[in-house]
């Protein structure tokens, strides 16, 4: 045994620190849910109301998707509708947990998209593309958490 960690105050040290560690997972664990679901709300949120958006000026719409923003590979109608049609649909998807990583995922290529398609970008717009980004890949590898459509059809299918 080696004499430095068989001493006494190591040994009390180690131990009250993975104390700690698993008094504070025992106060955090029971949060997972409720943060998986508050992600899920706020994101969503975000991308639904830019599709709204986009919907409440059709024309405008088509102008952007012309002028401003380039899509790689699509005809800016075609964006616009598929764009569109993804900001509406998926954060419905995302906010019920049901196929909540599919849904996180797609919103993670709009998001994607949306950076790329923009040539000038401000500072303040990127780093929120990287948060909505960063918590998209949490609930893409993450899942929805307990509170979700998805985890109850599980429970009822056992």
């Amino acid at each position: 045994m080696n004499p430095v960690f068989s001493s006494s105050p190591i040994r009390s040290g180690a131990q009250f620190l993975l104390r700690l560690r698993d008094g504070l997972a025992a106060l955090l664990n029971p949060l997972q849910p409720l943060s998986a679901l508050l992600a899920r709300l706020y994101v969503a949120q975000v991308f639904f109301s830019s599709g709204l958006t986009k919907l409440r000026d059709w024309d405008i719409t088509l102008a952007l998707f012309a002028d401003e923003y380039h899509v790689p590979l699509l005809s800016p109608p075609v964006a616009a509708v598929m764009g569109t049609g993804a900001e509406l649909c998926l954060p419905v998807l995302l906010v019920l947990g049901l196929g909540g990583r599919v849904a996180a995922l797609g919103l993670s290529a709009v998001n994607v998209v949306a950076v790329i398609s923009l040539v000038d970008i401000a500072a303040a717009a990127m780093q929120q593309h990287i948060t909505w980004g960063v918590l998209l890949a949490g609930l893409a590898v993450f899942g929805n958490g307990r509170w979700a459509l998805d985890s109850w059809w599980t429970a009822q299918s056992v």
